[in-house]
Order: C-alpha cells, then structure tokens, then sequence
C-alpha cells in the first residue's frame, strides 16, 4: 500500500471542494458586457468568492450587493458584501434582501444583472412575503429542519413563503437581462432549488407546499397556512415573460467535485467508483446501505476490487429525535461504523462542501477499523450516540473531526469509503 488512508481520504476532500471554488469555475461563464449598467446581486455561501472572482474578471464597471453567511466574506473593492445567518434566517439577511430589491428597481433592456447564487441562498435571502413576519419564517424553517424533509421539499415550502423566491427576484430585474451563474448544491442540480430559484420559474404549487407541511405534521403560524391556503404565495410559472430574458447557467456541481477526488484517487493506484452525485435519504439508512456496498468489495471484489474508494455526493436528512450535536454528515458516519462493525482495511470520510455540518464549525469526521473500539475505550456507546443524533459529540471525543474553516463554497456532501 503506497499511500496513507487518512492522509488520503482528507487529500480527496479537499480536491472536491478544490474543483468547486469560485476562482476556477466563474470566468469562463461570464457573459458579454452589455451597452447600459452592470448591476451584481447574488446569495449564498459560495456568493462572496464567486463576486471576487468575477470582479477580478469583468472587462468593464459594474456595481452590485451579494449576501453570504457570517465568516464567508471575502474583500470585494465594486462589490458589497454583507453577511447573514444560516440555516434559520435572521434580520440582517431580511434587510439584505430589501436592499438587493433596490439595486435592482428601474433597470432598463439594456442593463445587465448577474445573479450569483449558491447553497445557503434560501436562508440568506430572507424577505417573508407580504403579511408574514420573519419569526414566522424563522419558526416554519426550524420546523423543516428538524422534520426530515428533503431539500427540494423544504425549498418547496420556502419559495412560497418569500418575496423573492421562486423567481420573484428576476421579475423584480425586468426588462434587463438577467444571467444567473449557480453553484449546485442539491441532488439533481434543479436550479428552482438551488437557493430556491430567486430568479427561476417554479412549476409547484402553494397547494404542494401545504401538502409538505402534511406530509411532515408541521404546524405553522396561522398567517403562513392563510399565505399558502389563498395561494398569495404562489411562484412565477414557466412561460412568464418576465422571465424571457433570463438565462442560468451551472458553473460547479456535485459531480464535478467527485471527479476531481476520483483523480486524486487514481494517482494514489486506487479505483475509484462513483456511486452517484445525488443520494438522498435519512442519514443513518444511506449508512447501512453504503456498509453493505463496502461489505461486497471485501467478500466478492464488487463492484471494484480493493484497492478502492467508493465515492458519492448529495444530501441526506435527519429526523432529529435526540438533543445531541449533530449533522447528516457525522450521523452517516456513525451508521456507517456500527454497520461496518471493524471491518479491517476499510476507512471513511464524509463532510459537508462548505465546511459546516449542522450548525456546527466542523465539515464532517473520519471512520477507521478501530472506530467503534476506541469508543467502547473512552466510555462512549455508539448506539446511544446515533439514538442521540450526538455525531459530532462522538467524533469529536475521538479526536476523528474534519475542521476545514469556511470553504467558500458549497457543492453538498462529500462522502468516500476507501477500501485498502
């Protein structure tokens, strides 16, 4: 083995979100400078680098206002940054939207909008729509956070609950044109749920958002089941023409990102083995299905012999029925251990893109063979730790977490097993 497990899950991860910084998938997307102004707007936590990056590139004047999460912000001289919560939406993000509204208003057909958009959009963009208070918001998002919702069903709910969502900042823009640069971080790459789709048509329903909130039994504010129930939340559909002169264009994603680790791993003599980019589904079951993947390497060399790494990316959720400090990441990870059980020469790492899993500062954990072992050794139960949704508070005592700081951005989880 010429290569150090750890040492080489971690050089994978950091290839992943390597791929996807701003600096190297911007430029070549950027269009044609237009006759009138060049106004940039944008959300999420990649939007601070993504605006660097094309500021550094744009040919010509422009001026703008991009909002990112606290910590996310990188200097801009024509641009302006500013920074609000995420996941659960506060004030400054409401006022940050209010303000973008604004750049935009009395734009002519020959003025230009570049809208950068990534994951943390929908949280950062954050204006309720008319009636709705933004304690509303803040309670419907906590709600769906904690339900197990996917996230084209928590962005269902949110675009019908907002002011600028579901392609409402795009009609705010018309006539100019509009070209919106998106960095995906959603199973499928739908722009409509990439930060919701500010500047995109939605074909769902306020119909479909109260029929999420159903599925999940969230119990809302009386407001937003009037908002949603009346259909005043109701999105811009495709064929709007306020929408004719918008075009989207994918500039990084989840696949890009594993292709970028699968050449890590073949420079180190491994096989990489992409599984998929967009793998849904409650944490801690991906888990036990991923162990019985690796299971199969090991007994029958499928579907690739070892050496190997088997590589995935897209979002899980978790049913949070614990009050442990945890994330999809490091609640994957610890199923995975317990199904793997110590199963020798195999090793796993998995975090999120922009370097926060949950709500906490750390991207993700590292598996190995003596996980489960060096836990029993330190006193902790791995089951009543998963029961605990506690992910991050077993990682962490193992000294196992993955600490990245702010990444800049965000193409969604990033998972490896690596067989030896």
């Amino acid at each position: 083995m010429n290569f150090e497990p750890r040492e080489l899950l971690r050089r994978m991860f950091d290839a992943a979100v390597e791929a996807a910084q701003p600096e190297h998938c911007i430029p070549r997307f950027l269009p044609a400078p237009p006759r009138g102004r060049t106004v940039v707007i944008g959300a999420g936590k990649a939007s601070a680098a993504m605006a660097r990056a094309l500021e550094t590139h744009w040919p010509g004047e422009l001026e703008g206002l991009v909002v990112t999460r606290y910590g996310y912000a990188v200097p801009c001289e024509r641009i302006e940054i500013v920074e609000a919560a995420h996941p659960v939406p506060d004030a400054a993000g409401m006022t940050a939207a209010r303000r973008i509204l604004d750049r935009v208003r009395d734009l002519t057909p020959d003025d230009l909008v570049i809208c950068l958009v990534s994951g943390g959009g929908s949280a950062l963009l954050a204006l309720p729509g008319e009636g709705i208070m933004l304690e509303d918001k803040q309670a419907v998002s906590r709600a769906l956070l904690k339900s197990g919702a996917t996230i084209s069903e928590m962005n269902c709910v949110r675009r019908h609950l907002s002011a600028v969502k579901g392609g409402r900042l795009a009609a705010a823009c018309h006539p100019a044109q509009v070209v919106s640069l998106l960095i995906s971080d959603v199973p499928g790459d739908s722009p409509m749920d990439i930060a919701s789709g500010p500047t995109v048509a939605d074909p769902t329903t306020c119909e479909d958002a109260l029929e999420i909130l159903r599925r999940y039994g969230i119990e809302v504010p009386g407001v937003v089941r009037r908002h949603l129930e009346s259909g005043a939340g109701e999105t811009l559909k495709p064929g709007d023409e306020r929408l004719a002169r918008c075009r989207t264009q994918l500039v990084a994603t989840p696949q890009m990102a594993l292709e970028a680790a699968a050449r890590v791993a073949r420079a180190a003599g491994v096989t990489p083995v992409i599984l998929g980019d967009s793998i849904e589904g409650e944490a801690k079951d991906v888990g036990k299905v991923m162990a019985g993947i690796a299971r199969q390497v090991g007994l029958h060399g499928q579907p690739a012999v070892r050496p190997c790494v088997l590589l995935s990316g897209g979002e899980t959720t978790v049913t949070v029925r614990g009050n442990g400090r945890g994330g999809r990441n490091v609640e994957f990870l610890l199923s995975l251990a317990i199904a793997l059980d110590g199963l020798p020469d195999t090793f796993a790492i998995a975090g999120d893109t922009d370097g926060v899993d949950g709500q906490e500062e750390i991207a993700g954990a590292i598996v190995t063979p003596d996980t489960l072992a060096r836990a029993w050794a330190h006193g902790i139960r791995p089951r009543d730790a998963l029961a605990a949704n506690d992910g991050h508070g077993f990682f962490e005592a193992l000294g196992d977490s993955v600490v990245t700081g702010p990444t800049l951005t965000n193409v969604n989880d990033f998972r490896a097993i690596l067989l030896s």
